[in-house]
């Protein structure tokens, strides 16, 4: 092995830290509006009417942003980005700030030591279908010439790194629902290999189209409890019959230690980990038993040097389908054994819906609020926890978590048999 180079910093001076969070949610707009209104069990689910513009409309259930992004940015700005890229540099702009850059730019003074990487799902799924009915109904004169720049799965990592300058990399990691968890384990890295000071990285998503929620509806996934919008969405709970989908943003700033305690920076808390395995089983089912997901867990439990004991809270998965959230809890039971009863189980999916590809970004910044205020945030719809799950999952109320040194883990699965677990230290 090489000596290392007297100029590297040292293995503890990588560590990577969050330094800044964003959020826009069905819950709110920002991150202390999510935050308080998961707190106070609200739910951000409700019944929408989604149609194309010239044809009949259809009632389904979703979460839709409490806040429209194209009423926070300029109007030349939201006019050039996707949905889902509006969502993305709102939260972005949120982030940076918190870690203490007044200014945007200010991010970019040395744009080399700056990445960024931003997952999606399906991307820029509304603006493709948008562009298809002007094709189809008006002629392709009429088509924006800002097609292909909102269709790529890049866009909107691609807008996150215009806005901070970054060079040291732009990534765009698609994973399905696994997408934002995967981003942060890029960004860890990314920190760890000495890449990057700092990782502007997440995820987002704008899918709310009747073309998606009809393919998902086929696919028997999504919850047909119509007459009850607040308890659709009922992760673990004994009746839960599919989940409902959501839309946003959550962007954090992962930061190496040296470089934030070098500018005196205010540390949310500590990403120390990641997991990233593959079922390998089914397009769109999850491995019996939920070994995928144990495996990492396990790999990401691993890799921060954490002790499973040592884990006081999940954020889970926890879609609320009934296959999906059996194979977590048996993951979990698998990973933590007898310790397990002992973790405070968060399922915010309740709270507001399924967003995809930022999902895992999401339940991230939630993760790490939960440890820096000691609360594990509830299951606002949960009436009763499956036996089969057999997990201590947070009901509707939040659960104090203990003082002292403390982890928590969060989960992210996706189709195509993607798992990525990301762990966090107090």
């Amino acid at each position: 092995m090489s000596p290392r180079h007297a100029a590297d910093p040292a293995p503890e001076e990588r560590a990577a830290v969050v330094t800044g969070l964003g959020l826009t949610t069905s819950l709110g707009g920002d991150v202390p509006t999510t935050w308080r209104a998961l707190l106070d069990g609200v739910c951000g689910v409700e019944r929408v009417a989604l149609g194309e513009p010239d044809g009949p409309a259809q009632e389904y259930l979703a979460a839709p942003a409490a806040v429209d992004p194209g009423t926070v940015l300029s109007p030349a700005k939201a006019a050039h980005c996707d949905r889902a890229a509006q969502f993305a540099l709102v939260a972005a702009r949120e982030a940076v700030r918190d870690a203490g850059f007044t200014d945007v730019s200010a991010l970019a003074a040395d744009g080399s030591r700056v990445a960024v990487v931003v997952g999606v799902g399906l991307g820029g799924i509304t603006s493709v279908l948008e562009q298809d009915r002007r094709l189809r109904t008006q002629g392709p004169g009429r088509v924006s010439p800002r097609t292909i720049p909102v269709m790529l799965p890049n866009h909107p990592a691609a807008e996150v790194g215009l806005l901070v300058g970054a060079k040291a990399g732009v990534h765009a990691p698609v994973s399905a629902c696994a997408s934002g968890g995967e981003a942060l384990a890029q960004a860890l890295g990314m920190i760890r290999d000495g890449r990057a000071d700092i990782v502007v990285a997440g995820g987002a998503e704008a899918a709310l189209h009747p073309l998606v929620l009809a393919g998902f509806a086929r696919l028997r996934a999504l919850s047909r409890r119509h007459d009850d919008p607040k308890g659709a969405s009922r992760p673990f709970d004994a009746d839960r019959d599919g989940f409902v989908m959501g839309e946003g943003a959550g962007l954090l700033v992962v930061e190496s230690a040296r470089h934030a305690a070098a500018r005196g920076a205010r540390v949310h808390g500590r990403l120390t980990g990641a997991g990233i395995t593959n079922d390998s089983h089914h397009v769109a089912q999850p491995a019996p038993g939920g070994t995928g997901c144990a495996a990492a867990v396990d790999a990401a439990l691993r890799d921060a040097g954490l002790a499973p004991e040592q884990v006081g809270h999940v954020n889970a998965h926890a879609t609320s389908t009934p296959l999906g959230d059996l194979g977590e809890a048996r993951a979990l039971h698998s990973v933590f054994a007898k310790g397990v009863d002992d973790i405070a189980v968060s399922a915010t999916k309740a709270a507001f819906g399924h967003t995809l590809g930022a999902a895992g970004a999401i339940e991230a910044v939630l993760t790490v609020l939960a440890l820096r205020d000691r609360t594990a945030p509830p299951s606002c719809s949960l009436e009763r926890v499956d036996p089969e799950v057999g997990l201590n999952v947070v009901g509707r109320d939040p659960a104090a978590l203990p003082s002292g040194p403390l982890a928590a883990v969060t989960t992210s699965m996706g189709f195509g048999g993607h798992n990525v677990a990301l762990a966090f230290a107090s």
